[in-house]
């Protein structure tokens, strides 16, 4: 058995992820459920570390064996794509892969508000996707770098770890830059990319103070940015990115956010009735009364500023989880369970 077996049936059964740990079944993410493949037997730690090597080239086989953890992109002989990390545990190899999909997305099919239409056409400024781990945030960026493609002619720079889906210029002319190998970090990507006469830049991710700094800095540029970061709402993510800075220069992130921020896009995903996943979306827009809670410090009232805002395009999680109820996409016990969930600013 090889590992590209494991991947072509994860394609098959619609899978987001593979995990392979040694002496366990295979096991595949399915509609957000974790299932081992109950055909397929357990792997040995040898017969795992084999099929792992087997992937790698000489160059992140050393990086791996150094800095025990490694993230790449595979493909398979058919065009499959995955988005890798391999890892050690109990003094044995791993292996987990998202699933990418070939076919880009659109903003239509992954169900974005108008609101996002507006944000995306931007010409400047900073959007920001949130959510946690596995919510789509990277679908949701590849949808809105697709819309772009289609409709304005622009040079589009995207930084990523690593590449996840692959765009072909459409009127846009765009550039796709991989940590490791395309760039030696994001922040470094980050400091030379204005001499590259950039239109549109996309972070992967924005990790540490330097990567934030370095794209709040462009955004006041007169560049439209696309960034992700790990929280769960739009206070959450103020609030994370002042933090990250020294004291002595929060005052200074809050008027940078509050005159650069276009919006936040933050989301979950939840099981669909009729099988497959639906996200839910948290809209804030940079609003004067938004930039002023920012300049001034008062967070917690972002959320009564989204719920008092819909004529903006502006809605809260909360909002959003019961419309899906409504529309009866969700179930009543889903919602229930997420809502008691959500972080309480």
């Amino acid at each position: 058995m090889n590992i590209n077996s494991y991947f072509q049936t994860a394609v098959k059964k619609c899978a987001s992820d593979v995990h392979l740990v040694s002496d366990k079944p295979p096991f595949l993410r399915i509609d957000g459920d974790l299932l081992p493949i109950l055909k397929e037997p357990v792997i040995s730690k040898t017969e795992l570390e084999k099929m792992i090597y087997a992937i790698l080239t000489p160059n992140q086989k050393g990086k791996f064996i150094e800095e025990r953890d490694l993230d790449f992109s595979y493909e398979t002989a058919d065009g499959s794509r995955f988005r890798v990390n391999i890892l050690w545990e109990k003094n044995s190899v791993a292996l987990v892969a998202r699933v990418i999909t070939s076919k880009l997305p659109t903003m239509e099919e992954i169900g974005m508000p108008q609101m996002a239409y507006e944000m995306t056409r931007s010409r400047q400024g900073l959007i920001l996707v949130t959510g946690p781990t596995g919510c789509g945030k990277s679908t949701t960026l590849a949808a809105m770098i697709n819309l772009i493609n289609q409709e304005r002619v622009a040079n589009i720079v995207t930084l990523e770890d690593p590449i996840e889906f692959i765009f072909e210029s459409d009127k846009s002319l765009i550039m796709q830059r991989q940590l490791g190998t395309d760039m030696a970090t994001f922040a470094s990507a980050l400091k030379h990319v204005l001499r590259q006469d950039p239109n549109v830049i996309m972070v992967g991710e924005m990790r540490d103070l330097e990567t934030i700094a370095a794209t709040l800095t462009l955004a006041e540029t007169g560049h439209l940015v696309l960034a992700t970061l790990h929280t769960h709402n739009a206070a959450q993510t103020i609030d994370r990115i002042v933090d990250v800075f020294p004291p002595y220069q929060q005052n200074q992130v809050r008027m940078q956010l509050s005159m650069s921020l276009n919006g936040v896009i933050s989301q979950q995903l939840l099981p669909k009735k009729d099988g497959g996943r639906i996200a839910a979306r948290e809209i804030m827009i940079n609003t004067p009364a938004v930039a002023n809670i920012i300049r001034e410090n008062k967070i917690p009232q972002i959320k009564t500023a989204i719920q008092t805002s819909a004529e903006d395009g502006m809605v809260t999680l909360e909002q959003d989880l019961k419309r899906l109820l409504k529309d009866k996409l969700v179930e009543k016990e889903m919602v229930e369970y997420y809502l008691q969930t959500l972080p309480k600013i």
